[in-house]
């Protein structure tokens, strides 16, 4: 059980960080881009073809391999990377405005969570980059 004030570290998912903006953007539109190759870069890794299927595995350009744990289109993309899961969700919050979220658990410890928390930032900053363009 986490220490009370241990914040990131859960009992089920270890160590963890999340990260959300909203955008001034509808989901569908959101969603389309975080799930395009130009999209799964971003976040992932350049990928040939990122698998859509339960169990189907993948290798990026760098090397890490994964699977995919769940593919809702629309909601939410679920993959191992390395030893860690990673999660990216889309959430429409109303008229033209959708939160994205990253979300990585099972992190080793409390300096790659923060590790993890400025990688995380700097994707969300890239992608509302290419959303503004």
């Amino acid at each position: 059980m986490p220490a009370s004030g241990t914040t990131g570290l859960t009992k089920d998912a270890g160590w963890e960080i999340g990260v959300s903006k909203t955008l001034p953007l509808p989901a569908d539109a959101v969603w389309d881009f975080i799930a395009s190759p130009e999209g799964v870069a971003l976040w992932l890794g350049v990928v040939d073809g990122l698998p859509t299927e339960k169990g189907a595995r993948y290798e990026t350009a760098d090397g890490v391999t994964g699977e995919v744990r769940s593919h809702r289109p629309g909601d939410r993309i679920r993959v191992t990377y390395g030893g860690t899961t990673v999660q990216v969700a889309v959430s429409a919050t109303g008229p033209g405005k959708t939160v994205l979220r990253f979300h990585q658990e099972h992190l080793a410890d409390a300096g790659e969570r923060e590790r993890r928390r400025t990688h995380w930032k700097a994707v969300m900053e890239r992608v509302a980059g290419e959303l503004r363009t």
